[in-house]
């Protein structure tokens, strides 16, 4: 038998499978190289385009301003005269978002900015129908768009879907949406949900209805022809018709269908809000490149004093009184909660734009009370204590009440309260005027820190403040004595408060300020039961240009003016009778319990008995005796000597002294210490007064006792005198109650011998003088001045 050998080929056929095997493998590492090449260069490319040609998105928006509850309060066009809002994804309506998506962009959070299913679907249907029939644009490259505006080319599509891409690599999903929140189309110059929402529907995105939400959706697609107004039909139907599709994908219920397909089309453009346009052109201009300036006025207390400021100043119309302002801060926090800058700022006959919360003006009276706040700090005084309304006269200027009346005897809280002028001026006097000033820089006065030379008639409304530093300083009488900066922007106000005064004199002054018998009640309020319970203070400037009227109690401070801002004066125009009633209306309207809470005395605080006709502690002939408060420790314990008890003969026409009294025959009486100037007030007068008889002729003793003042000149002074017109200058002095006749000397040469409350005169030569004044018991004043002739 035949042996049959077949031939072995398998290593033939292994063979050929491994080099298919390796040719395959070869070319897919091949392919996986060029791809990996590819995707680098490719990446490369994208970098460097990128780094030459980088994307930014910071579009111009609005400057939007909010009140503290985040409700819109007044909107500026930006730069290219749109209204384009900036609008965060909490502020849009949830429908809306769901709409947006459903309707323009479905994968809008999966795909890296260009959807190519989405381009392969539109080419598809393109060019099946061999028309445009179907876009594959993105959220994103609509943004991109939006951004950079470009002709509807393929080229300008090639650069779109790069800049898309750019997009999503430099800004998230979240940023990407509210970009287009911000920027969609909505026909004219409205950009944005946000504006749209506002001018076509006048509030805020959150706050629109189902079917409001739908509609905004479906414009920007479209927004020539779905202009809303303009074509109104159209809208209705297109926005039933995605109404319908949204309840068939489960985002809104059959009820929701209902209602909102039933809710009619009636849109017309509306004013953008402006509720506080002088407080929101003055943010605007100090932060111009915020487009969210989040302030602290509340909204409802805002429009509350408005319309009480706007139907004030119509009643005061008919006098013609045409301007007025207020401002009302927060105590606590020193937020300015309501600030009315006019009447009405459309108001362009009387100059409505005009910002009379930061228009410099005269105070009035408005500042005395921290001087006399200063006095109670410096112990110089108590409520209780007796000032003197008389004639005074510093270096030529002599002071005069609003009444042209002096008074006399008065006690600190009635000088206050009736606001006499001379009183004023004396305790400025004592307290110094730099230090006045120091004090009123430190509660902000700007304008008092650019006037270099204040004088006493600063006190009087000789110097230039506003209502707005007006408001901080009373506001500091409202927190205790403490100073806080006026806050106008949320969260801003980080500086600590000041104390400026101590508690005890913040606590003594508002007492004061809170009496209501007082003449700058005005009548309409005289037996009204709606008299708030507030510490006020009222001010009239000179020639009756400015009524100023700021009070406060434990919640707010409220300043009002009332006047021209053209500076007319006005005869009826006084702070209590024009400023006053608004004043209590505006406290009335927005904390109508305000003694419900109410100031308490403080551990510093304490009450004594003083002699009711000195204020001071009661001395051995002190009969009337009041309760007084003070500052313990503080206040000055002075014993009164009101009354002095005086040696005379026993027909009262000669009085002894120690020195001289006889051994027999004589009698002592009682009679009032009276102070010289007053003194000198009476006798001008000539009010009645028991006084001392004369001394013993014969009695050569040295008297004590104070020497004559000299009131009419001031020591140290220069007078200015014109060469064509020599003038005399006055020569007055305020004795003691048992002078009768002065003697005047210039330069040691005698002038003139005159009863003591009688003035006289002298014309002065150029040049430096001695003037001296020696009463009859030889007691002797030297004062040295210059007159210089120009």
């Amino acid at each position: 038998m035949m042996e049959v050998i077949i031939p072995q080929m398998e290593p033939v056929v292994l063979k050929y499978s491994r080099n298919k095997l390796c040719l395959k493998l070869n070319k897919i590492r091949s392919l996986f190289r060029n791809s990996i090449i590819g995707l680098c260069i490719s990446l490369l490319i994208f970098v460097m385009l990128d780094s030459t040609f980088p994307i930014t998105a910071n579009p111009s928006y609005s400057t939007l301003i909010y009140d503290k509850e985040h409700v819109l309060l007044n909107a500026y066009l930006n730069d290219e005269d749109k209204w384009r809002m900036p609008c965060r994804l909490d502020e849009a309506n949830d429908l809306f978002i769901k709409t947006l998506l459903q309707k323009e962009d479905k994968y809008f959070y999966v795909h890296p900015g260009v959807n190519p299913f989405a381009i392969a679907r539109a080419a598809f249907k393109n060019i099946i129908s061999n028309q445009r029939t179907s876009g594959a644009s993105t959220i994103t490259m609509q943004v991109v768009r939006l951004l950079d505006p470009r002709q509807r080319t393929f080229s300008s599509k090639i650069i779109e879907f790069f800049k898309a891409l750019q997009l999503e690599l430099k800004y998230s999903k979240q940023e990407i949406l509210q970009l287009y929140l911000s920027l969609a189309p909505y026909g004219s110059n409205i950009e944005g949900i946000k504006s749209a929402s506002f001018i076509y529907f006048g509030k805020a995105p959150a706050l629109l209805s189902p079917a409001e939400a739908v509609l905004l959706t479906i414009i920007p697609n479209r927004p020539s022809s779905l202009k809303p107004g303009k074509n109104n039909e159209l809208l209705l139907v297109e926005r039933n018709r995605w109404l319908r599709r949204l309840e068939k994908e489960k985002l809104i219920s059959k009820t929701e269908l209902l209602d909102a397909i039933n809710e009619p089309i009636n849109i017309r453009r509306k004013t953008i809000n402006s509720i506080t346009p002088h407080l929101a052109r003055r943010l605007k201009s100090m932060n111009p490149k915020v487009d969210v300036i989040n302030t602290t006025i509340d909204s409802k207390i805002q429009l509350k004093v408005q319309e009480l400021c706007r139907n004030h100043s119509e009643r005061l119309s008919a006098l013609n009184i045409h301007n007025g302002c207020v401002i009302v801060v927060e105590n606590s926090t020193g937020n300015v909660i309501s600030y009315v800058g006019s009447q009405d700022f459309e108001d362009g006959t009387h100059q409505g734009q005009v910002d009379g919360i930061t228009a410099i003006r005269s105070p009035g009276s408005t500042l005395k009370p921290l001087v006399y706040a200063m006095g109670f700090d410096k112990g110089i005084i108590t409520p209780k204590a007796i000032v003197h309304d008389v004639p005074v006269n510093y270096a030529g200027y002599s002071p005069e009440n609003f009444n042209q009346r002096f008074n006399g005897k008065v006690t600190v809280e009635d000088a206050l309260s009736y606001s006499l002028n001379i009183p004023a001026v004396q305790m400025l006097d004592q307290v110094t005027v730099p230090l006045f000033t120091k004090k009123l820089i430190g509660c902000g006065f700007k304008s008092i820190e650019q006037q270099k030379y204040l004088g006493l008639s600063s006190i009087l409304g000789g110097c230039d403040v506003t209502l707005e530093e007006l408001a901080g300083l009373y506001s500091m009488f409202a927190n205790d004595g403490k100073f806080k900066v006026l806050n106008y922007v949320e969260a801003s106000n980080k500086k600590n408060k000041i104390q400026i005064l101590s508690e005890e004199a913040a606590f003594l002054l508002t007492t004061i300020l809170t009496r209501a018998d007082r003449p700058d009640l005005p009548n309409l309020f005289e037996s009204s039961l709606h008299i708030p319970k507030v510490a006020w203070k009222t001010g009239t400037s000179y020639g009756r240009r400015d009524a100023w009227s700021i009070g406060f109690n434990k919640k707010y401070t409220v300043g009002v003016w009332v006047g021209n801002f053209d500076g007319t004066g006005i005869p009826e125009l006084t702070g209590s009778e024009m400023a006053t009633p608004l004043l209590f209306s505006v406290f009335n309207s927005i904390d109508y319990n305000s003694s419900n809470e109410w100031y308490n005395a403080t551990s510093g605080i304490d009450y004594h008995y003083v002699c009711s006709a000195s204020g001071l502690v009661p001395g051995d002939f002190c009969t009337d005796k009041i309760i007084d408060t003070y500052i313990a420790g503080v206040s000055k314990n002075i014993v009164c000597n009101h009354i002095i008890e005086v040696t005379v003969n026993s027909t009262e026409t000669i009085s002894y002294c120690s020195a001289c009294a006889p051994a027999v025959g004589y009698k002592k009486i009682k009679y009032p210490n009276i102070a010289p100037e007053l003194l000198q007030f009476y006798r001008l007068h000539q009010i009645p007064t028991k006084e001392p008889p004369p001394h013993l002729a014969t009695c050569t003793r040295i008297f004590d006792g104070k020497a004559p003042k000299i009131i009419s000149l001031q020591n140290g002074q220069e007078y200015l005198i014109e060469k064509d017109e020599p003038k005399k200058l006055v020569l007055s002095c305020a004795s003691s109650a048992d002078v009768k006749e002065v003697f005047w000397y210039i330069n040691n040469v005698f002038l003139q011998k005159c009863q003591s409350a009688e003035s006289t005169f002298f014309i002065p030569e150029n040049g430096s003088h001695k003037i001296s004044c020696c009463d009859d018991k030889g007691r002797n004043t030297d004062i040295h001045i210059m007159v210089t002739y120009y």
